[in-house]
């Protein structure tokens, strides 16, 4: 096994179970058991339909500017494979990476594991080789027999419950928040970020004993101006500035992280100052992240209605823009109908990039009656190529969709200004 590539990890472990998804923990605990690792480090879980990532990002950004030593396992990923571990903020190395799917590989014995399973393991497998204080898990797909969740947490967060993977996790929001909700801990903090969340996931913590903060009761926030007001049980924060990541969505994903850290502040305290610190430089790529130049690109990996929603509100606020274009590409598996009403208002002219095949988006936009012109592409670049075209300097590209569609323009984009082409890695 040993002296294998990254590239050659990647493709063995994406073949070696023959399901991309098969939901379940016992795989990932018989395995767990034989690499007999443990960490001593705080454990944060965090699940939701959307704002995982931008929560993580957070926790991540607030604990290392307190100075405390923090893994963030995360997924998926943009361009490699690396952004999925970070050890203090930083993408472990392509060694680091090998030696632990090694480790995995020679533990595992006979027991068959996914992709995600693999490298959730090899992910913990380079935490509890560190001295860590802190560890965070972002949830793959949904929560209660997600590979994540073979691990004990400290604090579980809830950000979001709506429609998306529903052929593995239900077709009603109740069922959903359930399998979210599979999360929570008796007698640990379990933090709600939604601020209606279904029945179930308050009954699921009643259930399990676990300590319920909900967004508007335990904890929440004000937009005070260019400023916001944060408070949670016994604490208020006023003053802060904006997150670095844009859109109201993330104040409330904002005050979920400051609620998680009040949850565990007798074993992480943070400072206002620290807090300062890591909302000014978070970090997310492809989350209304808005490009430097002319036109105007915003990069958004929205592809559930929940999300197109957040997305169709932060380009209404953004101020006026003669023209805006759509570069837009989903997997067959979503909502693509509810993805386009959502958005319908907001586009121009619609560039749908073939991953799905162009014609399934094409169908989905006229469905959802949209009013502009939708100009059917092979792939993203191809598409985001005659957006630029069409577009003067004071329109707006708006690319999103699936991470594939976003990654695909990002390389372009990064290609052209390099000269490098560069490829996307792993699944």
């Amino acid at each position: 096994m040993s002296g294998r590539s990254l590239a050659e990890w990647l493709d063995y472990i994406e073949r070696i179970h023959p399901k991309s998804i098969q939901l379940g923990l016992e795989r990932v605990a018989k395995v767990r058991d034989m690499l007999g690792r443990s960490s001593s480090a705080a454990l944060f879980t965090v699940a939701g339909t959307n704002g995982k990532g931008s929560t993580c990002a957070m926790l991540e950004a607030i604990l290392i500017a307190a100075g405390y030593k923090v893994g963030l396992y995360t997924s998926p990923h943009l361009l490699r494979y690396n952004e999925r571990v970070r050890l203090d903020g930083v993408p472990v190395s392509d060694a680091r990476l090998c030696a632990a799917f090694e480790t995995v590989e020679r533990a595992r014995g006979e027991v068959m594991l996914t992709y995600f399973e693999f490298g959730t393991l090899a992910a913990w497998e380079i935490f509890a080789a560190e001295a860590l204080d802190a560890v965070i898990l972002e949830v793959g797909l949904g929560g209660r027999l997600d590979a994540v969740n073979a691990f004990e947490t400290d604090c579980a967060l809830l950000t979001s419950v709506d429609l998306d993977h529903t052929d593995y996790l239900g077709d009603t929001r109740e069922r959903i928040g359930s399998e979210k909700a599979g999360i929570f801990r008796g007698n640990k903090p379990a933090v709600v970020a939604d601020p209606d969340p279904p029945r179930s996931v308050l009954d699921h913590a009643g259930e399990v004993g676990a300590d319920l903060w909900l967004i508007g009761r335990d904890f929440g926030y004000w937009r005070e101006g260019q400023q916001w007001m944060s408070w949670g049980r016994g604490v208020r924060r006023g003053g802060l500035a904006l997150p670095a990541l844009r859109g109201d969505r993330q104040l409330a994903n904002a005050s979920a992280a400051l609620a998680a850290l009040d949850a565990l502040r007798a074993r992480l305290p943070v400072g206002m100052q620290d807090i300062r610190n890591g909302l000014a430089h978070v970090d997310l790529p492809a989350r209304f992240q808005v490009l430097p130049g002319r036109p105007t690109v915003v990069l958004d990996v929205a592809h559930n209605p929940q999300a197109a929603g957040v997305l169709a509100e932060n380009l209404a606020g953004m101020g006026f823009y003669p023209e805006t274009y759509a570069v837009f590409g989903m997997l067959r598996d979503k909502d693509i109908d509810g993805v386009c009403r959502a958005l319908k208002d907001r586009i121009s002219i619609w560039f749908a990039a073939g991953l799905s095949g162009a014609q399934t988006l094409a169908d989905a936009l006229a469905r959802a009656g949209v009013g502009g012109d939708v100009i059917c592409c092979k792939n993203p670049l191809e598409a985001f190529a005659a957006a630029r075209k069409r577009a003067s300097e004071n329109d707006r590209i708006a690319v999103f969709g699936s991470f594939h569609t976003v990654a695909a323009v990002m390389q372009g984009i990064e290609a052209a200004r390099t000269g490098v082409p560069g490829a996307r890695q792993g699944s």
